[in-house]
């Protein structure tokens, strides 16, 4: 048995999804190898071959794989796939475009979302927005599944894995990369953030969500938001946290006039630590978290940002 992992990566950093990949594809046995595809993207192949338990990297170096286009990768990861018994890539933007494609053309069933690894061919994933956990068995003789990071331990760095160069596939001429536009902020990624401050529409206005940027930089912490903020346009839809938008489980998470709608929660409800702070005592977000103050945020925030003092 042998696992084949889709590495994300910037071309010269590995994200810290690769290395919970890794995590998840260990518990499956037999050789772990990751599959970097990207253009002068050596240095992510290299930082691939430290993480513990990987015996292998397959570097795909090709300006076809200079954006992540699914019509590009998913023909090499079919190319490859022969060799494996199992296909993982987290279940990000990318690999939610990259293996359905690459199952389609394998004519296999994808798995989506695997939170738990019960044994090689049964996984746990959450479905009715995550109220419910189904446990699905596939007979496929390759299975592709995208992993849902957040449930899973990252593998510590220290191996030295061989790097071996693959042929890229032939790239294809139905789709053409226009542009990127990215947030750039100063602030930690959102789902890998260590700490997360959301914010909900009990916020007010988006002057008013400016108040927790100012907790999240004394913590160093993420930005998040609730689909009703984003909704509201107090902030951009990158930062929305939930079924919808993005997964995350930091250690600690600190939602701020958020409800709790099922949606929402779904999208945090793993973080170790939760504080919740809304002047609703019957809101559903009390249900989930650790901690919870019922109280107006406008008087409970300026205390705390006195308490924690100035940025460092």
């Amino acid at each position: 048995m042998s696992v084949l992992i889709l590495a994300e990566h910037s071309h010269t950093q590995l994200a810290p999804a690769t290395a919970k990949l890794v995590g998840a594809a260990i518990q499956l046995g037999g050789d772990v190898h990751v599959l970097v595809a990207g253009n002068s993207a050596r240095a992510a192949a290299e930082q691939a071959a430290s993480l513990e338990g990987v015996a292998k990297v397959l570097l795909a170096d090709d300006a076809a794989y200079t954006n992540p286009l699914a019509e590009n990768i998913a023909p090499l990861i079919v190319a490859l796939a022969s060799n494996y018994t199992h296909v993982l890539a987290a279940a990000s933007s990318t690999g939610k475009d990259v293996l359905p494609r690459a199952a389609a053309l394998l004519d296999v069933a994808q798995i989506s979302e695997a939170v738990k690894i019960l044994s090689s061919d049964t996984f746990v994933r959450p479905i009715y927005a995550g109220n419910a956990l189904e446990t699905v068995q596939s007979n496929d003789s390759i299975k592709l599944l995208t992993i849902r990071t957040t449930a899973f331990a990252s593998v510590a760095s220290g191996g030295n894995a061989p790097v071996e160069n693959v042929s890229p596939v032939a790239s294809s001429d139905k789709v053409s990369f226009v542009k990127l536009e990215a947030s750039i902020s100063a602030r930690p990624e959102l789902t890998a953030a260590r700490v997360v401050v959301s914010g909900g529409r009990g916020m007010g206005s988006a002057e008013q969500f400016k108040t927790l940027e100012q907790l999240a930089d004394r913590l160093g912490a993420a930005i998040g938001a609730s689909r009703a903020a984003v909704d509201a346009g107090f902030v951009p839809n990158d930062l929305q946290v939930g079924q919808t938008g993005k997964i995350v489980a930091p250690e600690l998470y600190i939602a701020v006039g958020i409800s709790g709608a099922i949606q929402h929660l779904a999208g945090m409800k793993d973080s170790k630590i939760i504080v919740a702070i809304n002047k609703d005592e019957n809101a559903p977000i009390f249900e989930v978290a650790d901690f919870g103050l019922v109280a107006q945020w406008q008087e409970v925030l300026p205390e705390l940002l006195k308490l924690l003092g100035p940025p460092a």
